[in-house]
């Protein structure tokens, strides 16, 4: 038999995979952030500030139309010293360490925001003494056997050191996005940079979008300060901190934002619209950016574990739970930066956590049913604070060991004031009708619609009642 001659099998990477593959299960939206990802870490190995505002004077805009997109900044460059990592499809094993804070993991961010926009792309980038310009084409991404991209140095310039990012040659779907549904994009892309960006817009960056600011929508609890050194029932936040053994530092706290509503306010359809977009549920941070936010389902635990299903009654109720790591890899987020790994063992145990603060908020809310306009002067009496200003308040609150708990931190729990029991002789009625009927019975009894619904029932009652006891 004639021996067959075998020969290396062929294993080299195919550039039309890469494109196609690492674009797919990426939002458009989600790529456009990555690159604000890469600002944010300029900015972090730009300076070493560690204060409340570390992101003060550093800008991002972003501009795009129907035959481009680009975004610039001015957040220190890319280091010449790192451009051989910079633009590689991966993470290679010699890369430098990371800046601290920096969510840099896998090496495929800007590579994979720029393939999802466009086939054509220039990249301008200043840092201190260096100033190059790199350039990736229609005709670079063809060629299989190219991996080489050109570079070239470029003119320096008096602006603060940072990078330009221009796209052409767009995909077509991305060409009609950014054309005929130009005001959709912009508005939903501006309301996920508002949320996902609210706490580093809120310390100091800014960004624009076609020329217009994007405004932060930060969560803020409400914290009654009046009451910090007497142990008095009042509404405050549940806090929990803690820091893992390689080095992952947690900080969470759960709370009201807002007066528990009303049964009617929860009823009614005009209401519960109104009450809808607002920011319930768990925003949870990863090195400042927010992966999730205002979350509702059993991914932040509602449902599970003795907390109810998230309902309109629970509006008020938000937590913010960060996670910080010098190490980004440490964090329990996917590869898109915007999602958390459900499957991630430390999420995992600082989720019953998130579940035992809000317990404590839907029971409140529970106990307080039908008595919401009681309620109301308790959390009235609070002022909303800032995630920022709730970590300085926690330097003041009594804390207690958690040694039992992984991981080992420490935990305050707020008393929350109960409700008066209601005299024994005494009972609360409480009953839904259509918004219609109800207007129809109010300005039969008071000439006025809009009479509020609880008064148009007691006087209902009344009247049944009177004409009983004849």
């Amino acid at each position: 038999m004639k021996q067959i001659q075998y020969k290396p099998v062929d294993a080299s990477p195919v550039k039309s995979f890469f494109v196609s593959m690492l674009t797919r299960d990426i939002k458009l939206e989600e790529a456009i952030l990555d690159l604000l990802d890469n600002c944010v870490d300029g900015i972090l190995r730009s300076q070493k500030s560690n204060g409340n505002r570390p992101y003060e004077g550093f800008r991002a805009e972003i501009e795009f139309n129907k035959d481009s997109f680009s975004i610039s900044d001015n957040c220190g460059g890319i280091p010449w010293s790192l451009h051989d990592y910079a633009f590689r499809m991966g993470r290679a094993p010699d890369r430098p360490a990371d800046v601290p804070g920096t969510v840099g993991v896998y090496g495929i961010g800007m590579k994979r925001a720029i393939f999802k926009i466009g086939k054509d792309c220039l990249i301008s980038t200043q840092n201190q003494d260096h100033r190059y310009e790199v350039e990736i084409n229609s005709e670079w991404i063809a060629d299989e056997d190219k991996w080489e991209i050109p570079v070239r140095a470029a003119k320096a310039s008096k602006e603060k050191d940072g990078t330009t990012i221009v796209i052409g040659d767009l995909y077509p779907g991305i060409a009609k996005r950014f054309s005929d549904d130009a005001k959709a994009f912009k508005s939903e892309l501006e309301r996920i940079v508002s949320t996902h960006y609210a706490f580093i817009i809120d310390k100091g960056f800014e960004v624009k979008i076609n020329s217009d600011n994007v405004k932060p929508s930060p969560t803020r609890l409400i914290f009654n300060k009046s009451t910090r050194y007497r142990k008095v029932p009042t509404i405050q936040p549940f806090i929990f901190k803690a820091e893992t053994d390689d080095g992952v530092q947690v900080f969470l706290t759960v709370g009201f934002t807002r007066p528990i509503p009303s049964e009617d306010e929860i009823a009614s359809e005009q209401e519960e619209k109104r009450y809808s977009s607002l920011d319930a549920g768990w925003t949870v941070l990863c090195n400042d950016r927010a992966v999730l936010y205002c979350d509702r389902t059993e991914m932040t635990g509602w449902g599970e574990a003795g907390v109810p299903r998230y309902h309109t009654q629970f509006i008020a109720i938000s937590g913010i739970v960060e996670f910080k790591a010098d190490d980004a890899s440490k964090l329990p987020t996917t590869t898109t930066k915007r999602g958390i790994d459900a499957s991630s063992p430390l999420y995992l145990q600082i989720k019953n956590k998130m579940r035992e603060g809000m317990r404590i908020f839907t029971d409140y809310t529970n106990k307080w049913k039908g008595r919401a306009d009681e309620s109301k002067k308790h959390i009235e009496s609070g002022r909303p604070l800032s995630f920022e200003e709730i970590k300085s308040e926690a330097q003041h609150l009594p804390f207690i060991s958690t040694k039992r708990s992984v991981p080992e931190g420490a935990q305050y729990k707020p008393e929350l004031p109960l409700p008066k029991r209601l005299e024994p002789m005494k009972r609360r009625i409480s009953f839904v009708k259509d918004t219609n009927e109800v207007k129809t019975v109010a300005e039969y009894l008071f000439s006025d619609p809009d009479a509020d619904p609880s008064v148009v029932g007691e006087k209902c009652f009344d009247i049944v009642f009177k004409e009983a006891v004849k």
